[in-house]
C-alpha cells in the first residue's frame, strides 16, 4: 500500500501561481511514475502532469509552458509548480502514484477567480 498526501491547493486570481505538494509514503518501490491529474465539476478526470522516478516528465498540452512536474525521489514527494493560472485550470487536483499498483491521494482544490 501507498498513501499520498496532498498540499498548496486553494484561491487564487488569474495570472496567480500555487505549488501544489504530494508526499507518498508506504510500501515504495522504484521504478515509479508520480503526477497530478485534475477533475473540473462535470468533468472527467485528465492527466495534468508525470514524471518517473528516472526523470521522464509528461504534460498535458493544456498546461505545457505554464506548469512544471518536480519530484525529491528521497523524500518521495512530487511537486506541481503552476504558473499563469487561468479560470479554466480551476479543479479538484489528485496526486497519482504508479508502481506494482495504481493509488491517488484525496485532491485538494484549487480555485482560479477573481
Amino acid at each position: 500500500q501507498v498513501q499520498l498526501v496532498e498540499s498548496g491547493g486553494g484561491l487564487v486570481q488569474p495570472g496567480g501561481s500555487l505549488r501544489l505538494s504530494c508526499a507518498a509514503s508506504g510500501s515504495i518501490v522504484r521504478p515509479n511514475t508520480m503526477g497530478w491529474y485534475r477533475q473540473a465539476p462535470g468533468k472527467q478526470r485528465e492527466m495534468v502532469a508525470s514524471m518517473t522516478s528516472g526523470g521522464t516528465t509528461n504534460y498535458a498540452d493544456s498546461v505545457k509552458g505554464r506548469f512544471s512536474i518536480s519530484r525529491d525521489n528521497a523524500k518521495n514527494t512530487v511537486y506541481l509548480q503552476m504558473n499563469s493560472l487561468k479560470p479554466e485550470d480551476t479543479a479538484v487536483y489528485y496526486c497519482n502514484h504508479r508502481s506494482y499498483a495504481t493509488y491517488w491521494g484525496k485532491g485538494t482544490l484549487v480555485t482560479v477567480a477573481s
